[in-house]
């Protein structure tokens, strides 16, 4: 017979014992618990991925908030930029078609799986002018927006660590904002999620990108406006949102 626990990851037809759960299920969910806090307290290695990124630019900045504790109790520092790094952003303004920003977000984990991997097929398949790959500690989505604007990007792409789930604490999101100022909202960005091995692939998430970045130069828009309707290709579990929840 066909169960449903063969077509998802999510905790259905665990089973019981009396009125609880049964021991191994249990277990399950606990561990699962102690990744994904895991994951929002991971701390980023930023020269790592420096050395990942190998012959490619990249600067590495900040945002406003001091240390992990104080990122998780106030998100809005998250959202802007140390004074530190956006002097830095400064000297290095010039006209770019696009900015890539790496944050670590609420899983830097997914980071370091998934957002080095991902850039290099998207990198390799464009031919626009680029600004240096910004990574930045304790960032959140909207702090693109203040990258995106400082270097003179016409548009600005944001990988981050997204919310840890139960079942996966390294999801990787990528949130595209045109004409990225601070005072975006979410409804002027296009998400595409779930970005890991049990999810959205590489090349699917690339490919989905890819045509969204296109379309966003085309129309000179991003947001609920812009539709994500690239021609599929075969992935499984994919999820893509047009809006970010951060």
């Amino acid at each position: 017979m066909t169960s449903l626990r063969d077509y998802t990851m999510a905790r259905v037809e665990l089973g019981r014992v009396g009125v609880g759960l049964p021991t191994r299920a249990l277990l399950e969910f606990q561990l699962a618990h102690a990744k994904a806090r895991d994951a929002v307290h991971l701390p980023l290695a930023v020269n790592s991925l420096v050395l990942e990124l190998k012959n490619t630019p990249s600067i590495t900045l900040t945002s406003a908030a001091r240390d992990r504790d104080e990122y998780l109790k106030r998100p809005g520092l998250g959202r802007c930029l140390s004074a530190e790094s956006r002097e830095h952003l400064g000297a290095l303004r010039a006209d770019y078609d696009a900015a890539f920003v790496i944050a670590d977000g609420l899983s830097a984990l997914a980071v370091h799986r998934h957002a080095v991997p991902l850039l290099e097929i998207l990198l390799r398949d464009l031919d626009w002018r680029i600004a240096p790959i910004a990574i930045v500690e304790q960032g959140r989505v909207a702090i693109g927006d203040e990258i995106g604007e400082l270097l003179g990007a016409q548009l600005v792409v944001v990988l981050i660590g997204e919310r840890p789930g139960l079942s996966s604490p390294d999801s990787l999101g990528a949130y595209l904002t045109w004409q990225p100022r601070p005072g975006r909202t979410d409804a002027e960005r296009n998400c595409v999620s779930n970005i890991r091995a049990e999810g959205l692939s590489y090349a699917a998430a690339a490919h989905k990108l890819l045509f969204l970045m296109n379309e966003s130069r085309r129309l000179k828009l991003s947001g609920v406006r812009l539709k994500e309707d690239a021609a599929l290709i075969g992935n499984s579990m994919s999820d893509a949102k047009l809006v970010s929840d951060r």
